[in-house]
């Protein structure tokens, strides 16, 4: 530290190696050991935030030489904000077209004209995020119901209470801004500000969790998805297909409707994509994957995809940035279009 005192392992600080890793996640917890292991990384957490000035690390491995390293912290408040604990953000801070990517730990990293990512109050789990209407800021979801406002993002509700084994995965704003749905794993539907209520799954025996949801352009209707690729349409969402009941090589993971409003796209972890009633522009499902695929969403004329390691794939729309190749440890969730 900077006065010189030692901080160590166990009652001041957090080490998590691959070995060490534990986590009751069953849906993202796997994809954050793998990250662990073929990093090789090690997380080093202080227990208690660290004060001003420049800190020293050094990580001692029995038969290799300690590797020692240097950073300073400033005052919080007169650090300019570029995107929760440590993201980045490229492109500029103007409403336009562009997108957001969220990590597990709720920070966000903006790219093109998405606006400037803010500093994340909680450290709850985040599993989705999606940007206002006017693309001026967004909210983030926590796996506990949660929600984080950012920017012009209205707050319109502390927390959905979750059940047993449920898990908030999905949320989706209404046209106006002025609401939001919030989408479980037991496909429960909780309608917020003046988001309406449609109707939901959580009556029936699912095979598969639900892991997104998104609503229609009109906001008078929602698809959700399963990962067994079962696909559930309410209000004016019209049901064009779906993989439920059909062999996969991995599990869905993610859908996007298509624009004119009657087909989307659905992703399987393994990135392959299926069209229903949209053009088929491309896959990374015959491609190995550094990281399983986690999220598309609908951009210009095709659609994005973005994987847990933060690596971005576009058809039919612009490729604006990734974190692919950064080096991050923390797996990316979601991502939103903006404009």
């Amino acid at each position: 530290l900077p006065d010189g005192r030692l901080l160590a392992p166990g009652p001041e600080l957090c080490i998590v190696t691959p070995s060490t890793y534990r986590t009751s996640d069953p849906v993202h917890g796997a994809t954050g050991r793998s990250i662990l292991d073929r990093a090789n990384a090690v997380l080093i957490i202080p227990r208690e935030p660290l004060g001003d000035g420049t800190h020293t690390v050094s990580l001692a491995v029995p038969g290799v030489t300690a590797a020692t390293w240097s950073f300073g912290v400033a005052d919080v408040d007169a650090r300019p904000v570029v995107g929760g604990a440590d993201a980045g953000t490229t492109g500029g801070a103007s409403a336009g077209e562009g997108y957001l990517l969220v990590d597990a730990l709720g920070s966000v990293t903006s790219f093109g004209a998405a606006p400037p990512a803010q500093p994340t109050p909680t450290v709850q789990e985040a599993t989705d995020i999606a940007a206002t209407p006017s693309g001026t800021g967004y909210w983030v979801l926590r796996a506990d119901g949660s929600v984080d406002a950012h920017g012009t993002a209205p707050t319109l509700e502390v927390a959905a209470a979750m059940g047993p084994g449920e898990r908030a995965t999905a949320l989706s704003a209404t046209p106006t801004g002025d609401g939001y749905w919030i989408f479980t794993s037991l496909g429960r539907v909780i309608a917020i500000g003046d988001a309406s209520f449609l109707g939901d799954v959580s009556h029936l025996a699912l095979n598969g969790p639900v892991l997104d949801a998104v609503s229609t352009p009109s906001g008078r209707g929602y698809y959700l998805v399963a990962s067994d690729g079962g696909v559930f349409t309410f209000g004016d969402a019209e049901f064009a297909g779906s993989m439920g009941g059909r062999p996969l090589n991995a599990p869905v993971r993610s859908l996007a409707p298509d624009p004119d409003g009657e087909g989307y796209w659905l992703v399987a972890d393994d990135g392959g994509v299926f069209a229903f009633d949209a053009p088929f522009l491309g896959s990374m499902g015959s491609t190995p994957l550094n990281a399983p695929m986690v999220g598309i969403v609908a951009r210009g004329d095709g659609y994005t995809m973005v994987a847990a390691d933060g690596g971005v794939f576009s058809y039919g729309a612009d490729f604006l940035g990734s974190l692919g190749a950064t080096g991050s440890v923390r797996p990316i969730v979601a991502i939103a279009p903006v404009g």
